[in-house]
């Protein structure tokens, strides 16, 4: 016996006019989701604290928040590229990097009680202040409980501790050379000192002070590679192969070995966290993806960088892994792919366009593991 199908014993028009009703009721609930979802974005942006980085000051130069989660829109209003940091003396809470003339950049942290500062553009610029007063009438979230990190967290130690010994011997093999007025020895030895260096990045937000020293590049001074404050690795790079920046090069090798022997005893003092690995790893990415002068150098260097954040990776991802499993194989795909593509730009022995890209999205994937985590 035949059958008959619904549509078939419909009216074609009706089943049109059915059809046509879902699609418009469709289209309504996109409608309304995207205007939800730009509703909850202007949320956000009316209450972020905005704050204008201008050629030398920020504005507002002091800022008082209540202690929690709270965001902070930094916009450029100079003509260079510019970073935007909150400091706990010495250390990096929260920063943002190579925020371009003319736009912006979103930073959320969470801020407990207390009296911070924040840095504006240049570091030569003059510092402002960030006061964050106790929460009123609001509990409190509790913090993760650190007990599964105790053994990630000691072998990091060891790890670090490692590095800073080979950086160390690293800046004075390299200083030894420069002093000695050998410069062809002291160019082969400039990037393994770079690439010790390197492997530190994730914890380089923990010693903001030696990390300027250190490797900030000519681009984040007034006088660029004429400042004064311009020394560390950089300024050795600029002698080396500028003939132009030859000269005075013996003080700043003096600094660095100074320098390096101070990070190795304090790296053994640093305060470690889950938190502070992962966002210092993907802090130490985001200097790749947007073309920071100083961090886009030979691949040795930026294979060392990689190498840093892996290891962070490595030893948060068992734990990671049990709440985060399908995250945690994006990332492992994210540094696959990054790794192929420092290979292949050490290959064709130039920059690969896709190496910002790939960066970027291993650096926002970390981002949200610690989100995920509920590690900020």
């Amino acid at each position: 016996m035949a059958t008959t199908s619904l549509n078939e014993s419909l009216p074609r028009g009706a089943v049109r006019a059915g059809l046509a009703i879902a699609i418009l009721l469709l289209v309504a609930a996109a409608a309304a989701f995207l205007y939800a979802t730009e509703r909850a974005r202007d949320v956000r942006r009316a209450a972020a604290t905005r704050v204008t980085i201008s050629a030398r000051a920020c504005e507002p130069g002091e800022i008082t928040v209540a202690a929690g989660r709270h965001a902070f829109e930094i916009v450029n209003a100079s003509e260079r590229a510019v970073e935007w940091e909150i400091l706990d003396g010495v250390m990096v809470i929260e920063e943002r990097e190579n925020i371009a003339p003319g736009f912006s950049q979103t930073l959320t942290a969470r801020l407990e009680p207390g009296d911070y500062a924040i840095t504006c553009g240049l570091l030569s610029n003059p510092r402002g202040k960030l006061h964050v007063l106790a929460a009123t009438g609001a509990a409190t979230r509790e913090k993760p409980d650190l007990a599964a990190f105790i053994g990630a967290l000691a072998e990091y130690k060891v790890f670090l501790a490692s590095q800073a010994r080979d950086f160390t011997q690293a800046a004075d093999a390299l200083a030894g050379a420069v002093k000695a007025g050998d410069l062809d020895k002291a160019r082969t030895l400039y990037l393994p000192a770079q690439a010790a260096y390197a492997r530190l990045a994730p914890v380089a937000p923990l010693f903001s002070d030696l990390d300027t020293s250190i490797d900030a590049p000519a681009a984040y001074f007034e006088k660029r590679e004429a400042d004064p404050a311009f020394v560390g690795l950089h300024r050795i790079a600029h002698g080396l192969f500028n003939p132009a920046g030859a000269d005075g090069l013996a003080p700043v090798a003096d600094r660095l070995t100074s320098d390096a022997a101070t990070l190795q005893t304090r790296i053994h003092d640093l305060r470690v966290t889950p938190q502070g690995m992962i966002g210092g790893g993907a802090a130490a990415l985001d200097r790749l993806t947007a073309g920071d002068p100083g961090q886009a150098g030979d691949p040795s260097e930026l294979e060392a960088r990689l190498s840093g954040v892996r290891k962070v990776y490595d030893l948060l991802r068992p734990i990671a892994a049990k709440t985060q499993a399908e995250l945690a194989s994006t990332i492992d795909g994210d540094f696959n792919r990054l790794d192929k593509t420092i290979s292949n730009q050490a290959s064709a022995g130039a920059a690969d366009a896709g190496m910002s890209k790939d960066a970027a999205a291993l650096a926002a994937d970390l981002s949200r593991l610690r989100d995920g985590m509920e590690l900020n």
